[in-house]
C-alpha cells in the first residue's frame, strides 16, 4: 500500500472514530447539563475557531515545510530548527489566548449570552474555566500539521482517536459522579487537552529526523517562510471570519436555548469535514512534492482522482442528511422537539457544508503552488457581503435565514471563484472538474435519494427507521461510486482481482 493511501485509510478511520465519539455523548451532555449549558460548549467551539486567526498561517506554513523540506536531502537541522522557532512562537500566543477569555468572561457572560436557566456567575466561571482549557488545546493543531507534513498521519489518528474517546467518555463519567453542571466538564477539558497537546508534542519531536545538533530558534529560517505564512495569514483571519461571524451573531441574536439548536446542526454538519479532512490531509503534502519537482501529469491526475474521490465521499452523506434531517435528529437525540427545531436548519446548513468540502482539493492545489493571493482576495470580499447578509437573514428570517448565508457563500466559491483558480493553474481542467469530478455523482445521489426519500413509509419504528435510512445511504453511495471514473475502477478492481488463500 502507497503512503498515500495508507494514510487516507488512517485518516478515515480516525475521522470517523473521532466523529462517532463526537455524536455519540451529546444527548448525555443535553440530558445531564440541559440544551442551554450545550450551548456554552457550542461558544466554546467558537471561540476555538475565532481564535484560529492567531495562527498566522504558522499551522499551514509548518505542514508544507515538512513535505516539501522531506523531499529534500540534507535538510534534516532546517526541519528541526523550524519546528523550534514556530512552536516559541506558538506556544506565546497560547498563553495570550488563555489570558484573553478570562478577561473578556464578565462581558460574554453578563452583556453578549442570553441565558435563562444558567444565572450569569455561573456563565463567567464556565467561560474562565475554558480560557485555561483553550490554551492548553490550541497548540495541539501545530502538532497536528507537523505530523501531516513528515506523513505520520497514521499516528496522529491512533493519539486524536484515543483522546476523543477519553475526551467524551471522561466527560460524561465527572458529569455522573462528579457534578452534572457545565463547569465540571469544561474542568474536564483542561485536564484532557494537556493530555492531547503534551503527546502530539512529544510524537513529532521523536519523528523528525536527527541531525546530531540540539533544535534552536532561527530568525532566518521564519525569514525565509514568511511570504507564505503571511499569506496563509490573511487567508486565516478572514475564513475564521467567513466561518465564525454567523456563530458570533447568532450567540447574540439567538437566545441561548436556540444557539444551543444551531450548535448541534452545525456538529452534524462538521462531519463532513471529518469526511473531507483525510482526504486533503494525505492529498497535500503529495500535491506539494509534485509541485515542487514539477510533474504536471501527475499533479492533474492526482487532482483528479481526489476531486472525484471528494464528491463521492461528500454528495451522497449530504443529500442523505439534507432529504432526511428530521429523521436523523430524531434517531439521534430521541427528542421529537429537537428533531422539529433542527430539521430545515440541518438541511441549509449541510447544504453550504456540502459545497465548502467541495473546495478542499482545489484549495490544496492552490497551496501547493504557494498560491495564496486568489483565496485571500475572494475572501476579503465574501466578508464585506457576508457579515451584513447574516444580520438581515438573521434578523427576518431567523437561524434557518443564518445559515441560508453561508450557502450564498460557498455558491459563490464553487461558481465564481473557482473558475478563476483554473485560468491560472490548469486551464485545461475546468470542465472536466464540474462535469465528472462534482456533476455526475451530485445528479446521481439526488436521484438515488430522492427516490428514497419518496418511497419511505411512515410511521417507522427507530430500528426500521434506522435500518430503511442504512439502505437508501448504502445505495445512494453505491451508485455515485458506480458513476465516478476513479471510485468505479477501484470497486471493480477490488472486485475482480483474485482471492489468495
Amino acid at each position: 500500500m502507497t503512503v498515500i493511501k495508507k494514510n487516507i485509510a488512517a485518516n478515515f478511520a480516525g475521522n470517523i472514530w473521532q466523529a462517532l465519539m463526537g455524536l455519540a455523548f451529546v444527548p448525555l451532555y443535553i440530558k445531564f447539563m440541559g440544551v442551554e449549558a450545550y450551548g456554552l460548549i457550542g461558544i466554546f467551539a467558537t471561540l476555538l475557531g475565532l481564535f484560529a486567526l492567531l495562527d498566522m498561517g504558522l499551522g499551514a506554513t509548518l505542514t508544507r515545510e515538512m513535505a516539501r523540506l522531506s523531499a529534500l536531502p540534507g535538510r534534516e537541522q532546517e526541519m528541526r530548527d523550524l519546528v523550534r522557532s514556530l512552536e516559541t512562537i506558538y506556544w506565546g500566543i497560547a498563553v495570550l489566548i488563555g489570558l484573553v477569555v478570562i478577561i473578556i468572561a464578565p462581558f460574554l457572560a453578563h452583556s453578549w449570552v442570553k441565558a435563562s436557566k444558567l444565572s450569569p456567575e455561573a456563565v463567567e466561571q464556565a467561560i474562565r474555566i475554558m480560557g485555561f482549557a483553550m490554551a492548553l488545546q490550541w497548540p495541539a493543531s501545530f502538532y497536528s500539521g507537523g505530523l501531516m507534513g513528515i506523513q505520520k498521519q497514521v499516528l496522529l489518528n491512533v493519539i486524536t482517536s484515543g483522546i476523543s474517546t477519553l475526551r467524551g467518555a471522561g466527560a460524561i463519567l465527572v458529569l455522573w459522579l462528579v457534578s452534572p453542571t457545565v463547569q465540571a466538564y469544561f474542568s474536564w477539558q483542561i485536564v484532557i487537552s494537556m493530555i492531547n497537546t503534551g503527546l502530539l508534542a512529544f510524537s513529532l519531536w521523536r519523528n523528525l529526523p536527527r541531525s546530531g545538533k540540539n533544535a534552536a530558534f532561527n530568525k532566518t529560517l521564519l525569514a525565509g517562510v514568511w511570504r507564505f505564512a503571511a499569506g496563509m495569514t490573511g487567508i486565516s483571519i478572514l475564513s475564521t471570519a467567513l466561518t465564525q461571524v454567523d456563530k458570533v451573531i447568532l450567540s447574540r441574536m439567538l437566545s441561548l436555548e436556540m444557539f444551543g439548536y444551531y450548535s448541534l446542526v452545525g456538529l452534524v454538519a462538521m462531519t463532513i469535514y471529518r469526511i473531507t479532512g483525510p482526504v486533503f490531509s494525505a492529498v497535500y503534502p503529495k500535491l506539494t512534492q509534485l509541485s515542487a519537482v514539477a510533474d504536471r501529469d501527475g499533479l492533474i491526475l492526482l487532482y483528479h482522482k481526489s476531486c472525484q474521490l471528494m464528491s463521492v465521499l461528500i454528495l451522497p452523506f449530504s443529500v442523505m442528511v439534507a432529504l432526511f434531517s428530521y429523521e436523523i435528529m430524531l434517531l439521534w437525540t430521541r427528542n421529537p422537539a429537537t428533531a422539529e427545531n433542527c430539521r430545515l436548519l440541518l438541511s441549509v446548513v449541510i447544504a453550504g457544508t456540502a459545497l465548502n468540502g467541495l473546495m478542499h482539493i482545489p484549495y490544496a492545489l492552490q497551496l501547493a503552488h504557494a498560491w495564496t493571493k486568489l483565496s485571500l482576495y475572494v475572501n476579503l470580499i465574501s466578508v464585506f457581503i457576508l457579515v451584513p447578509l447574516i444580520v438581515y437573514l438573521t434578523k427576518h428570517y431567523g437561524a434557518v435565514g443564518g445559515a441560508s448565508a453561508w450557502v450564498i457563500l460557498n455558491a459563490g466559491y464553487v461558481l465564481v471563484s473557482t473558475p478563476v483558480m483554473y485560468k491560472y493553474l490548469l486551464p485545461t481542467e475546468k470542465w472536466r472538474w464540474y462535469r465528472e469530478d462534482v456533476g455526475v455523482p451530485l445528479s446521481v445521489s439526488l436521484i438515488a435519494a430522492g427516490l428514497g426519500r419518496s418511497f419511505m413509509p411512515k410511521e417507522l419504528q427507530p430500528l426500521a427507521m434506522a435500518l430503511y435510512l442504512a439502505s437508501v445511504s448504502a445505495a445512494t453511495l453505491g451508485l455515485a461510486a458506480m458513476a465516478t471514473v476513479t471510485t468505479r475502477t477501484w470497486v471493480l478492481g477490488k472486485l475482480s482481482s483474485p482471492k489468495t488463500v
